[in-house]
């Protein structure tokens, strides 16, 4: 059964490639209007065109989301244009890897800043007009790090623990405006991000011995459980994590 939507509208973040693209195309495909928002206007803008060309609607918006003073400015200009956002997923993230006592204060907040506190702006901006209008769907895109931990990976780790910790909050702060707040957690997924270890043979090896299905995901399995989640079928779902991860961290 494919999901159902009412004539909503969607924004999603880290929209120009990987997991966010396919987000934006998969709600696109089932009807949604989507803006695209990524730091790149030509990577969104693609995104936002290969939709509006495919049949969808679509329109492109080039923010710095690790900007708090940006984010308040473009969500004031898409509320102009779109009295309500019921589907905000929030996808954008970086990483600057690296072992603890090797890591700049940089590093950690320029991943803070980009995957956590972009997180906190557009939800502050974005949810109260679902909350007058009763309907809404936030979908927070974390990561198995968030959960398990991942040597190398403090900043983003915390970042996306963090993202959880926030969900949680926020589905109680809304449940009673019909609201839902959830967290998809992907586990290994090929994408851009991680094209180096997906192609390197022996590492590839190694990390899939943690993988009980023994394969990487695909963006689409990322899309299709968001899409779900932002769907009225999903309407008494809220505060919980879904791992989409080959059964790693089960």
């Amino acid at each position: 059964m494919s999901p159902t939507f009412n004539n909503r509208t969607a924004l999603v973040t880290g929209a120009g490639r990987g997991i966010g693209k396919a987000i934006a195309e998969t709600l696109a495909k089932n009807g949604v209007t989507v803006i695209c928002v990524s730091k790149s206007a030509s990577s969104c803008g693609a995104v936002a065109d290969a939709i509006n060309a495919a049949g969808g609607k679509a329109k492109a918006l080039a923010v710095d989301v690790a900007d708090g003073t940006a984010v308040a400015a473009a969500a004031e200009t898409v509320l102009k244009e779109f009295p309500v956002i019921d589907i905000l997923v929030n996808n954008a993230g970086i990483t600057r890897d690296g072992l603890l006592f090797r890591m700049s204060d940089a590093d950690w907040s320029d991943v803070i800043g980009t995957n956590l506190s972009s997180c906190f702006h557009w939800c502050k901006h974005l949810a109260r007009p679902m909350t007058r209008a009763r309907w809404g769907r936030i979908i927070n895109i974390a990561s198995v790090s968030g959960i398990m931990g991942n040597a190398g990976q403090a900043n983003y780790s915390a970042a996306k623990a963090g993202m959880i910790g926030l969900t949680k909050t926020l589905a109680r702060e809304f449940a009673s405006r019909s609201v839902t707040a959830n967290v998809v957690a992907p586990g290994f997924i090929k994408t851009d991000m991680t094209t180096d270890f997906v192609n390197d043979a022996e590492v590839s090896a190694k990390i899939l011995e943690a993988v009980p299905l023994k394969r990487f995901g695909e963006a689409a399995d990322i899309a299709n459980m968001v899409a779900f989640l932002a769907s009225e079928e999903a309407s008494y779902i809220t505060g919980q994590v879904f791992t989409v991860d080959g059964g790693m961290a089960m």
